[in-house]
């Protein structure tokens, strides 16, 4: 026979002082809300399988007024928009849009290929993008010594997080990328190679290299605590062969209808002629949504389905720790605790 399974009152679960403590300093950051804006339609560099080189986004005019973007993003702001993320092809290319967008919103973040430093002035956590060790860089992103420069743009800056995206080609090179990192006193944290609509080429995962990618990021995780920004929830969550949709529903406007709550009320995706559409609106506009385990998409779709995860005490846990872990990945000044669950939580179903 069966054990029935214990069901837990929420507040029997905060009842542990390690969970309230961390659930209260979490909660305290739930007034953020999100929205994304193009910054420039242009790039300094290339790479294989680029979301913005993907759909009708890439042929949007590229509006440089600062006061137009200053009167933008005060609608925003007027609108309940907290936080913002500068992305675009390249921002680091048009600074003085970004230290606008920052005057006006000072909660943010900017996805940069880092080898453009931004200016101090601008306050927003700055996410780096890696997607290999510098021998792949070179054959993916057309570029050469891309880490050396990052690292040489960055080091000592206290806004700079490096984002290492898995493929199927790079798995193993994180621990070279990561280890010099770790010698260097810099942050990183992780992302999962997610395919542009249509696209077919060699970065595409696989069963065998998302469990090979599960593997590293368990191993790295273990061996720099200190430099690595992840959890192992988080491992679990964008390493499954079910896309983030399947498993927590996504909660952006393109794959979401409702316009009441959250996300599907709130969210806009701007491109560089400052107009959106729903239609097309989330995190990473042209991506795939079956094959989505993007980082950014994550940071709002898992943490969006808190009561999902309000069942018992270690699958709560599970919970903080990637709540945790994206406010220290994406919130200048915030930081990580120590992950509660080392337990492989598996996602709870949608009830």
């Amino acid at each position: 026979m069966t054990a029935p399974v214990q069901e837990y009152k929420f507040s029997e679960i905060i009842s542990d002082p390690v969970i309230r403590e961390r659930w209260e300093k979490v909660r305290r950051y739930f007034f953020l809300r999100e929205s994304t804006y193009d910054m420039s339609n242009r790039c300094n560099i290339r790479c294989e399988g680029c979301y913005y080189f993907n759909g009708e986004k890439q042929f949007a005019e590229e509006n440089r007024d600062p006061e137009a973007w200053r009167q933008l993003l005060e609608a925003e702001k007027a609108r309940g928009i907290t936080f913002v993320v500068l992305a675009g092809a390249e921002p680091s290319l048009v600074p003085e849009l970004c230290e606008t967008c920052y005057g006006v919103i000072p909660l943010g973040a900017i996805a940069t290929n880092g080898l453009k430093a931004l200016p101090r002035e601008i306050d927003y956590r700055i996410h780096l993008s890696v997607w290999g060790n510098d021998r792949t860089s070179l054959a993916i992103r057309k570029a050469p010594d891309m880490l050396v420069r990052q690292i040489a743009n960055y080091k000592e800056d206290p806004r700079a997080v490096f984002v290492y995206t898995f493929t199927p080609v790079n798995i193993d090179e994180a621990w070279e990328v990561t280890e010099l990192l770790a010698k260097n006193g810099m942050k990183i944290t992780f992302n999962m190679f997610s395919s542009p609509v249509g696209y077919t080429g060699p970065l595409r995962h696989t069963p065998e290299t998302l469990a090979g990618t599960k593997r590293v990021m368990t191993e790295l995780l273990a061996e720099f605590p200190e430099t690595v920004l992840f959890s192992p929830y988080n491992i679990v969550a964008h390493t499954s062969q079910q896309g983030l949709h399947e498993l927590f529903s996504c909660s952006y406007p393109r794959m979401n209808q409702s316009m009441t709550i959250g996300l599907g009320r709130s969210f806009r995706q701007y491109r560089t002629n400052l107009q959106w559409d729903r239609d097309a609106a989330c995190c990473v506009p042209d991506t795939d949504c079956d094959d989505c385990r993007h980082y950014a998409a994550g940071s709002a779709v898992v943490t969006a389905r808190m009561y999902r995860h309000a069942t018992d005490p270690v699958t709560f846990a599970a919970w903080l720790d990637y709540v945790d872990t994206y406010l220290a990945v994406w919130v200048r000044g915030y930081d990580k605790g120590v992950n509660l669950c080392a337990t492989p939580v598996i996602p709870p179903l949608n009830n």
